[in-house]
C-alpha cells in the first residue's frame, strides 16, 4: 500500500462523530506547518486563504492549475493527511471537476471540499441533480486512481439563506449517493439545529466554527464529526498585517507587532 493511499484511509478514519476532527485552515506551506506544529491531525486549506495568497478573491476565480499548486506544495510541508477545498470544483462542467480530483489526487491530497454554491458564498445554488453529477465526476476520479478520497460535501444553504433543515437534509442524502462520504454545512452553529442535523443526516457532519460557535467540546457533544476554522484565520493573520500597517502609517508605532512569532521559530519550523 503506497503511503498516499495509507494517508487517505488515515484521514477517513479521524472523522467520528462525538471526537470531532479540528482543522485549522492552512493557505500556505508556512501556516500548514504551524498547524501541524500545533499537533494537528491533518491539514485542510481554505479556498479563500489560498486564492487571497495568489492574488486572487474566493469564488471560483482561481484557476485550476495555481490552485492545485498550492495544495502540492502544502502536502510536501507536511507529514499530515491533508485535504484540499475545490471550490465547486474548478470547472463548469463534471468532467471538468473530475479533471480537477485526478490533479489535487496528483499532487497529494487525500480529501476535497466541493460546494454546491455558485460563484462561491452568497451564490445562488447549483440544481441539486447538477451537483451530484459533479460528485459522482470527484467519486469516479478517485476510485480511477484507486484512492479512498474522502469527499466533504459542502451545502451552502443556511450560508445563503436558500433553505432550511429539510433542503440541506435532502441535499445531503443525494449528495450522499451521489459518492459523497461526510456533509459541511457552514452557517450554522446553533445548537439545537446542529443536534437536528446530526440525527438527520446519516454520514459525518462538518460545522464551520469562530468566535461565538459553541466550543469544540459542545460541538463534539452535539455528534459533530469535523470542525473546520475556514477563512478566519487567514483573516485574522491578514488583519494584523492591516493593524501594522495603520499604525505605522498612522501613528508610527509599532504595538500591532508586539505578539508575533519571532524570526527563529518560523525560520525552524521552515527548515
Amino acid at each position: 500500500m503506497s503511503e498516499h493511499h495509507t494517508r487517505a484511509e488515515l484521514f477517513r478514519s479521524l472523522h467520528t462523530p462525538g471526537s470531532p476532527l479540528v482543522l485549522v485552515n492552512a493557505w500556505d506551506a508556512a501556516s500548514a506547518r504551524i498547524v501541524a506544529a500545533a499537533g494537528a491531525r491533518a491539514v485542510a486549506t481554505t479556498s479563500a486563504g489560498v486564492a487571497w495568497s495568489l492574488g486572487a478573491s474566493d469564488g471560483d476565480v482561481l484557476g485550476r492549475d495555481a490552485a492545485v499548486g498550492l495544495v502540492g506544495r502544502i502536502v510536501a510541508a507536511v507529514s499530515l493527511p491533508v485535504t484540499a477545498d475545490i471550490e465547486s470544483g474548478y470547472g463548469t462542467t463534471p468532467a471538468e471537476v473530475g479533471a480537477t480530483t485526478r490533479a489535487v489526487l496528483d499532487a497529494g491530497a487525500v480529501g476535497v471540499n466541493v460546494e454546491d454554491a455558485l460563484h462561491g458564498d452568497g451564490g445562488p445554488l447549483r440544481d441539486v441533480s447538477d451537483q451530484c453529477a459533479r460528485i459522482g465526476a470527484v467519486r469516479a476520479a478517485a476510485d480511477a486512481a484507486g484512492l479512498p478520497l474522502y469527499v466533504n460535501a459542502r451545502i451552502d444553504t443556511f450560508l445563503t439563506g436558500a433553505g432550511g433543515l429539510d433542503e440541506t437534509v435532502a441535499r445531503a442524502v443525494a449528495y450522499l449517493a451521489a459518492g459523497a462520504d461526510g456533509i459541511f454545512v457552514p452557517g450554522v452553529v446553533d445548537p439545537v439545529t446542529v443536534r437536528a442535523l446530526v440525527e438527520a443526516v446519516p454520514a459525518p457532519l462538518n460545522v464551520l466554527a469562530g468566535p461565538g460557535a459553541p466550543s469544540v467540546g459542545e460541538l463534539a457533544g452535539l455528534g459533530v464529526a469535523r470542525v473546520s476554522l475556514g477563512s478566519a484565520v487567514a483573516e485574522a493573520a491578514y488583519t494584523v498585517a492591516r493593524r501594522a500597517a495603520d499604525e505605522a502609517l498612522g501613528a508610527g508605532t509599532y504595538g500591532a507587532l508586539g505578539d508575533a512569532l519571532d524570526y527563529g521559530t518560523l525560520n525552524a519550523l521552515m527548515r
